[in-house]
């Protein structure tokens, strides 16, 4: 009996093993170069509709002036963001991984291109896991004209799947109902969202979205993660937007035009939404226009509604500097570092983390309007001006929520209100013990 199962394991370890090795000999190679030179594609798309899945599809340097749709696992490789350009002027957009058509799409990788002059976003992906986008430049895209509405969909002729898009529409890399996936080593700039993650189809969730330069994106977030409704169903729960990690980008100067955090978790209002579990960690966030992070929650108890889930957010080790103040419902009276706030719907945010964070060159560190008890601990409050501040006054003068600020540095060893330090603003804080020295010990020239 032992012997038997022996050699049944024996063969079913063969058949997968000449599996894996059928699928590599199958894969192709294809190549694709404006002249059509040596047996390649003169169009990125002809290849596209010619490749197999799994096949790899390296692109010469050159110009195509097209709107790459994927709808199969394959590898798109550019020679280089300087080479190979895909120019999608008068395009909806430079490359779209269509998950939504093809059910179950996974395994893309997008790597090497200049991805510019679309109308909508210059790369889109949905309802899709497994992709990567690497190394990319994503540039001077959402040419189309957008104004804010407040309807649900803003930009005429822009797919079902797209919701919330009014004031923009959809920036240099928008990724909707994605999963398992990964965007690092990217430069994107000039577009009005720099990324957006956002739960219209499905859930996204699980992404990782590691050293990007995201700089000069003037009419939204520089990274955005932002729960809309579902696709036909506008009002009801949200999919969600979760277990996000934001680590290491260069994030400066977005969203000075009409708006836009440097790095914001958002709900919109639809219907209940989820931003919620997600880390922000590492990142230089600097000039950007709704502080450098920013929570907002526009719904709630207060107005009849169910609470949006905006629970469990890190916000670790980040420099920031020189943000710009928020405002409408989420104000903070002043230029802010960090906005976690529940807007008027009075949504109850709770265990958010916040340590571990240099933050200089603003009225406001970190400020806060919620109706629950928020700690934060470990962080350089350099300011010179407010560390930290509860504007809950700001909405609701009962001021029902606090903030645990023990353990914080607060620009002198004196502690918060002393002659140089940063100091406390509004009801229910509770800054001591405080530290006598950095807790960073952050010694790097930001500037």
């Amino acid at each position: 009996m032992i012997l038997v199962r022996i050699r049944a394991a024996l063969v079913l370890c063969c058949s997968v093993l000449v599996a894996g090795w059928s699928q590599n000999v199958l894969a192709a190679t294809l190549c694709v170069s404006p002249s059509g030179s040596h047996g390649c594609y003169t169009t990125i798309g002809a290849a596209v509709a010619h490749a197999s899945a799994m096949d790899v599809i390296n692109v010469w340097p050159g110009t195509y002036k097209e709107d790459v749709v994927i709808g199969m696992p394959l590898s798109l490789i550019g020679a280089g963001a300087g080479a190979s350009i895909i120019d999608a002027t008068g395009l909806a957009n430079g490359i779209f991984v269509d998950g939504f058509d093809n059910a179950g799409l996974s395994h893309v990788t997008i790597a090497g291109f200049t991805v510019k002059n679309a109308n909508w976003e210059g790369v889109l992906v949905v309802s899709a896991s497994d992709v990567t986008i690497r190394d990319n430049k994503i540039t001077n895209n959402t040419k189309a004209t957008a104004a804010f509405t407040g309807a649900p969909m803003g930009c005429p002729g822009q797919p079902a799947f797209e919701l919330d898009e009014t004031g923009d529409c959809g920036g240099g890399l928008h990724l909707i109902g994605v999963w398992d996936s990964t965007v690092s080593g990217n430069s994107i700039t000039k577009n009005d969202d720099g990324i957006l993650v956002s739960d219209e189809s499905a859930a996204s969730h699980d992404i990782l979205i590691l050293n990007n330069t995201v700089i000069d994106n003037p009419g939204e977030c520089g990274i955005v993660m932002a729960s809309h409704p579902p696709v036909g169903a506008i009002g009801s729960k949200h999919h969600g937007v979760f277990h996000i990690t934001i680590d290491g980008n260069d994030v400066e100067n977005n969203g000075v035009a009409v708006g836009g955090a440097g790095v914001g978790m958002f709900s919109d209002g639809n219907g209940q939404g989820r931003a919620s579990q997600n880390v922000i960690t590492h990142n230089k966030l600097v000039g950007n226009g709704l502080g450098g992070v920013a929570l907002h929650s526009h719904v709630g108890p207060n107005f009849g509604l169910p609470a949006d889930d905006m629970n469990g957010n890190v916000i670790s080790g980040n420099y920031i500097a020189k943000n710009l103040a928020d405002g409408d419902d989420t104000a903070t009276g002043g230029t802010v570092g960090i906005n976690i706030n529940s807007g008027g719907g009075g949504t109850p945010i709770h265990g958010t983390i916040i340590s571990g964070n240099v933050i200089t060159d603003e009225d406001i560190d970190i400020a806060f309007n919620t109706p629950a008890w928020v700690n934060i601990h470990l962080n350089d409050l350099r300011g010179g001006k407010v560390g930290v501040a509860n504007v809950c006054t700001l909405d609701d003068p009962s001021c029902k929520g606090g903030i645990i600020a023990s353990e914080n540095y607060w620009g002198c060893p004196k502690g918060p209100g002393s002659h140089g330090c940063s100091t406390t603003s509004g009801p229910n804080v509770v800054f001591t013990p405080w530290l006598s020295k950095s807790a960073t010990d952050d010694d790097h020239d930001h500037d």
